[in-house]
């Protein structure tokens, strides 16, 4: 029958897109939807003893349990013994597995040029008596400063330097050591690495991004081995109620089905914006890890299967990058990256990141690639004037 898949195509297990169209989704039922909506409770009907799955608001709740099968089959797609948290935001998940796992007198390892926050959370593991290392990204620098620490976290890609470690050997160098690991995978997404994949303990990340792609759910989540570093974390949402909403959670199920065709085109989209700077006079310091000339391409291309839609370079000035940004019309000057629509932004102006005053940091969407190119070479040119 043409267009239909045999049982050896069957047997090899679901592509990508399918899984990402059905993953989460319930066994079927006459007369119910495919996708349930949202279950709006703060309590549940709960006569004898509270034995069931569902018992109160901030424990559990049906649509969670729907996005966090859906994320788990692709963090780590065919594995039982792997679970998913859903939480408020991607710092809320962050902060799950640093307090849950952390205690005064335990030394964590992190990424110096990673996400922007990281050292607000620096301060407040220092004020509760912990000890915090960090070290660049790249060269696996965090390498030189593990020993005897109880948790390496690790970013890869970094944001906003787009920088690549060899988590392998980062993972394995720590466990040797006694330590658990943590992979913040929001610029990857799970299509792109994953993490548990190379040895990782977590895989986290802000589902505001890529994952859910359109710019209108704070989420964040957090996959690993079913055990007692996940039931921490599970108590840690517990007691600190960062639990998402189930409308945020909703959305964030429904986005995932389109994510393999958001990510295709974003990848392939960013690849071309990325060649179309290539060898700019006004650009310098362009980073994206798809480049075959990028410092980070040859890890990237053996643990990565897509390289991201994220694209940072630098401009000569803090007003030449004003005026590129002003200059675009496809693109919007805003935080944040992932979404459908393409972003960017001068990194500087938040004062947190060491970046040259004129580093642009461009989220490329799903703009059809010719138009978004044309935009941004356009611009550049504009922005001489």
């Amino acid at each position: 029958m043409s267009g239909s898949a045999t049982d050896g195509e069957l047997s090899r297990g679901p592509g990508e897109g399918t899984r990402a169209v059905r993953a989460g989704l319930p066994e079927p039922v006459k007369y119910e939807p495919t996708l349930p909506g949202p279950v709006f409770a703060a309590h549940f009907h709960l006569p004898g003893e509270p034995t069931g799955p569902y018992t109160y608001g901030r424990d559990e709740n049906p649509t969670w349990t729907h996005l966090e099968h859906a994320i788990g089959e692709l963090e780590a797609p065919g594995q039982d013994d792997v679970e998913t948290l859903a939480f408020a935001s991607g710092m809320a998940a962050i902060s799950s597995v640093l307090f849950s796992q952390l205690r005064a007198g335990d030394t964590v390892v992190l990424p110096d040029d990673g996400y922007q926050v990281l050292p607000l959370v620096r301060a407040q593991l220092e004020a509760y008596g912990i000890e915090v290392r960090t070290a660049p990204t790249g060269d696996d620098a965090q390498l030189d400063v593990l020993e005897g620490a109880k948790l390496l976290w690790i970013e890869s890609p970094s944001n906003p330097g787009l920088d690549v470690c060899d988590i392998r050997r980062l993972v394995e160098a720590a466990h040797s050591r006694g330590a658990l690991v943590a992979v913040d995978n929001t610029l990857a997404t799970p299509l792109g690495q994953r993490p548990l994949e190379l040895g990782a303990d977590f895989s986290v990340a802000s589902g505001t991004k890529q994952l859910t792609g359109h710019g209108d759910v704070l989420l964040g989540y957090v996959t690993g081995r079913a055990g007692t570093p996940m039931t921490a974390v599970r108590r840690w949402r517990k007691i600190v109620g960062a639990i998402p909403g189930p409308m945020e959670a909703w959305l964030a199920h429904r986005s995932i089905a389109t994510l393999q065709m958001r990510v295709e085109r974003q990848n392939t989209t960013a690849m071309a914006v990325a060649e179309a700077l290539r060898g700019r006079p006004e650009v310098s310091g362009l980073r994206y890890p798809g480049l075959p000339d990028d410092p980070s391409h040859k890890i990237a291309s053996q643990q990565m299967r897509r390289y991201g839609c994220v694209i940072s370079f630098t401009l000569s000035t803090r007003t030449r990058a004003e005026r590129f940004l002003d200059a675009l019309r496809l693109v919007d000057d805003a935080t944040s990256f992932g979404g459908v629509r393409s972003t960017a932004e001068r990194r500087g102006r938040w004062g947190g990141d060491a970046v040259p005053e004129g580093f642009i940091r461009l989220s490329v969407g799903a703009e059809d690639p010719e138009d978004l190119v044309a935009d941004v070479l356009r611009a550049l040119a504009e922005s001489a004037l």
